[in-house]
């Protein structure tokens, strides 16, 4: 894989059983390290392979490598910004930002397979799908595939993500795939999602199930590569809490922060969500270079200025405004930020917790301290997930690799203290983001009953089928997809 090749293991035949090992610098492909009883060393891009054989098995730290003669991991990967102390100082260059991008996107573009482009409609995928179609002709890829792009978006009936890309594919001129998914079909595929993921973060196997499903259409069409848009909210601050951020010192050390937890979120979720079908994603906005030019702009350009009209990662979408030579819409490119496991529709997020509060009970999550006192569940949706997760990989090592504690529209524990209010209304959902989010959720109401929220979502959103705890054959339905959409 293009993003994970700096991902490997070198043996040293001079020593018998001597190796070093090292992973890539962001942490774009997942890799684990372990350690049998017997002394043996095993390292495996997958949980699972590791778990029956080790004794004790981590996380391998992105931008480290291993070495077997000394046991320990060195820091290969020390970029300017990794320390967060250092406030960066550059003033931002609009022109330099741009093309920073599109070299990191025309270098994903080298290709032998047949390849497209994820598109939710936000602006961050619709930044790969313009430069991509503007620079495709010409590259070997275009001579092999054609120069027509393809385009996936997955979403519920009349979701924002599937009006938004289906927009932007028309601007673009890109062989749209729309794939259609219900809240049942998700819940189905929850177990699935949670086996291949390896994870039971809330957020994270949120979004990663509709990328599951849409990553089982767009191989069925013999697509093998699919270029996607994680990373820029991470570097640009462009998630909703970022609004409330203090000052530039603290802006850029959340998204520091933000970069560095990348592989136990967005990264993870994007190449086991897609690697589960044996698709690959490729994503340029963690391109190195991309990175050490996007955190070297002084930080106060970044952050959100309603006085001066600045909208959440502003520096990015100013970069590719183009009065003569638009790459996108205005109003898409000035789209507000929708996390994905909003985008694909709101009674999504909705279904799921009431699904969870339908299967776990008040004296069951009461009791949570008990069964699950490490990262203790603190919602219903929370301790399903869990269940799952420990049923499947019961090991203490399994359960000390997903992060834990308390977050607000994805922020960090850390910046929680940006907003009082925002204490009390702790859920990872971009609608937590009270007084930001066009669609944020009823600060009049109380998110801590999944009581509530089960009683409401019955009411307003489940199908009978859901509201009565019936199960529908899980189905996709795709539109505008052609009979014969790729052949190798």
């Amino acid at each position: 894989m293009l993003d994970g090749v700096f991902s490997f293991v070198l043996l040293d035949t001079r020593h018998r059983g001597r190796f070093m090992a090292a992973r890539d610098a962001i942490g774009v492909t997942p890799l684990y390290i372990g350690w049998g009883i017997d002394g043996s060393v095993w390292i495996s891009s997958e949980m699972k392979a590791l778990h029956d054989e080790c004794e004790h098995f981590e996380i391998f730290p992105p931008g480290h490598l291993y070495s077997s003669k000394t046991g320990g991991f060195s820091r290969w990967y020390n970029p300017p910004w990794y320390d967060e102390a250092v406030i960066p100082s550059v003033p931002y260059d609009p022109m330099a930002l741009r093309k920073a991008f599109e070299k990191a996107v025309i270098k994903r573009l080298m290709t032998d397979v047949p390849f497209g482009v994820l598109l939710s409609g936000g602006l961050d995928s619709s930044l790969v799908a313009a430069v991509t179609v503007r620079h495709l002709a010409g590259t070997k890829a275009a001579e092999r595939w054609g120069t027509k792009l393809h385009s996936f978006c997955v979403g519920l009936e009349g979701s924002p993500d599937l009006k938004a890309a289906r927009e932007v594919a028309d601007y673009l001129g890109t062989l749209h795939h729309e794939f259609h998914f219900t809240v049942q079909d998700g819940i189905d595929a929850i177990e699935d999602v949670i086996y291949h993921t390896e994870t039971y973060d809330v957020t994270t196997i949120r979004a990663s199930t509709p990328m599951f499903l849409m990553s089982r259409k767009i191989k069925s069409l013999g697509v093998k590569m699919v270029i996607s848009g994680e990373g820029s909210d991470e570097i640009f601050g462009g998630y909703l809490y970022f609004h409330k951020a203090p000052n530039k010192e603290e802006f850029h050390r959340e998204t520091c922060r933000k970069i560095k937890a990348l592989h136990q979120y967005d990264c993870l979720r994007a190449n086991k969500a897609t690697s589960a079908w044996g698709l690959e994603a490729r994503v340029p906005f963690l391109d190195k270079e991309f990175i050490n030019e996007a955190m070297s702009i002084d930080p106060h350009c970044k952050m959100v200025r309603p006085d001066l009209g600045r909208i959440e990662k502003w520096v990015l979408r100013k970069a590719f405004d183009d009065e003569e030579h638009p790459f996108l819409p205005k109003h898409i490119l000035y789209r507000q930020k929708e996390q994905f496991s909003d985008g694909v529709g709101y009674s999504w997020i909705d279904g799921l917790k009431a699904h969870a509060a339908a299967n776990v009970t008040d004296k069951m999550l009461s009791n949570a301290k008990f069964i699950f006192p490490h990262n203790t569940p603190t919602t219903k949706e929370a301790y399903y997930y869990r269940m799952i997760f420990e049923r499947f990989f019961p090991q203490k090592s399994a359960i000390l690799t997903v992060p834990g504690g308390p977050s607000v529209a994805c922020s960090t524990a850390k910046a929680i203290e940006w907003d009082a209010q925002w204490s009390g209304n702790l859920d990872p959902s971009g609608r937590a983001a009270l007084g930001v989010h066009l669609s944020a959720y009823d600060e009049a109401s109380s998110l801590s009953s999944d009581e509530q929220q089960q009683q409401n979502y019955s009411k307003k959103h489940a199908p009978a089928t859901i509201a009565a705890g019936a199960k529908k054959p899980r189905t996709i339905e795709a539109t505008k997809t052609p009979g014969v959409a790729i052949e190798g």
